[in-house]
């Protein structure tokens, strides 16, 4: 082995565990006000995994909700194993996301006030653990979705036209 890749194995393995995006919703950007985020570990059974590990995973409809001190994900769609026989799982079951007491308390009582709803936004693998990422978020009416949009697109020209005017 060539010392370059000694030293950039040495890196990596320094920096912690990677981060390997499954699926993200970015729908819910589109939706949703993103006022807090935490990060919950899932509870899967094996062709789940296996599943999320050929990427077949999508959060578009899912939501999330606190139930007896613990937090569930629903409606989020892993397709089932291709290979998988009997033992396969349903596609859209609800599913266990693991926290910590206290971020399930705070998550409970703020997703109890009016207009607040939790939703995922990204599911991803941090080493060899699932992981879905979640936010406490409030609606968008139609008109706050055209004036992000509207944002968007002046952010963009903006760009454009600087980086016409560093090509002249």
């Amino acid at each position: 082995m060539s010392a370059k890749k000694a030293d950039k194995k040495k890196a990596a393995a320094n920096e912690g565990p990677q981060k390997k995006l499954i699926a993200s919703n970015k729908r819910a950007l589109h939706d949703y006000f993103i006022d807090q985020t935490w990060e919950a570990g899932i509870v899967l059974t094996g062709t789940e995994v296996k599943s999320l590990r050929d990427r077949g995973a999508s959060l578009i409809d899912g939501y999330c909700y606190v139930d007896a001190g613990e937090v569930w994900m629903d409606n989020a769609h892993i397709a089932p194993y291709v290979k998988g026989t009997w033992t396969n799982h349903a596609a859209r079951r609800k599913r266990k996301l693991l926290m910590h007491k206290q971020e399930i308390e705070k998550l409970a009582s703020k997703s109890r006030e009016k207009g607040f709803t939790i939703v995922p936004l990204e599911m991803y693998f941090l080493g060899s653990h699932a992981k879905v990422k979640i936010s406490l978020a409030r609606g968008k009416k139609e008109w706050d979705k055209r004036q992000t949009l509207r944002e968007k697109q002046d952010l963009r020209e903006a760009q454009r036209a600087m980086r016409h005017r560093e090509l002249a």
